[in-house]
């Protein structure tokens, strides 16, 4: 049975990859800007591997940078973009079953919604900067780092589900932004019990919403 990474690319194919890549200094790696495809061929052809070790060295990122809001409250070890993101796939993944949302686009959805994050960052409202300026920055890395994987279906899916998220335009998109709040409040409950902060502006800011989680 051959497992593959992100539907397509066989894991040996990869690993051959991976290992060509790591016996590149890390000083002199270059990490490949992806030309728009020429064809609709092109288009919709798997992303080759070194493709995907690109798009994942980007996504490495998610891993290494920490929660802005965490951060600002001086929390001893905060979780990451990518704890957030993991843990909300798992919620999507054990939620009860909602009429008319489909569980699998859920946790694809919320794996991806803050992907963007990986080139700008955790901006929050404490940074200044205006919502419609922050959704371009976004916008701006999501296309970056779609044209890195190959711009073909696999992109293309993580664009749509990224955007169709941010325009909260669909049942699973609403659903997911409530695991975002549930997630958030249950990290912030954490924090507390395990630091003895004081984390209620998190709670506050959920207020009078009503969740369908």
């Amino acid at each position: 049975m051959r497992f593959t990474l992100l539907s397509r690319v066989p894991v040996p194919f990869l690993s051959t990859a991976l290992l060509k890549f790591k016996s590149v200094p890390p000083s002199t790696r270059v990490y490949r800007m992806a030309a728009a495809p020429s064809s609709a061929a092109v288009r919709d052809a798997a992303p080759s591997a070194s493709s995907v070790i690109d798009f994942l060295s980007i996504c490495h990122r998610l891993k290494t940078t920490k929660r802005t809001g965490w951060v600002r409250k001086d929390v001893k070890n905060p979780e990451s973009i990518a704890d957030h993101m993991y843990r909300m796939g798992l919620m999507a993944l054990i939620a009860s079953d909602v009429p008319g949302v489909d569980r699998n686009k859920c946790i694809k959805m919320a794996i991806v919604h803050d992907i963007a994050e990986a080139i700008v960052g955790d901006i929050t409202p404490m940074d200044g900067i205006s919502k419609s300026e922050k959704n371009q920055r976004e916008q701006a890395a999501l296309d970056h780092m779609c044209e890195v994987l190959g711009g073909g279906s696999t992109a293309k899916e993580i664009a749509e589900l990224w955007m169709e998220y941010e325009a909260n335009s669909s049942p699973e998109a609403k659903f997911v932004k409530d695991l975002d709040k549930v997630e958030m409040i249950l990290q912030a409950l954490e924090y507390e019990d395990e630091q003895g902060k004081d984390l209620d502006e998190f709670f506050q800011s959920t207020a009078g919403m009503i969740f369908s989680v």
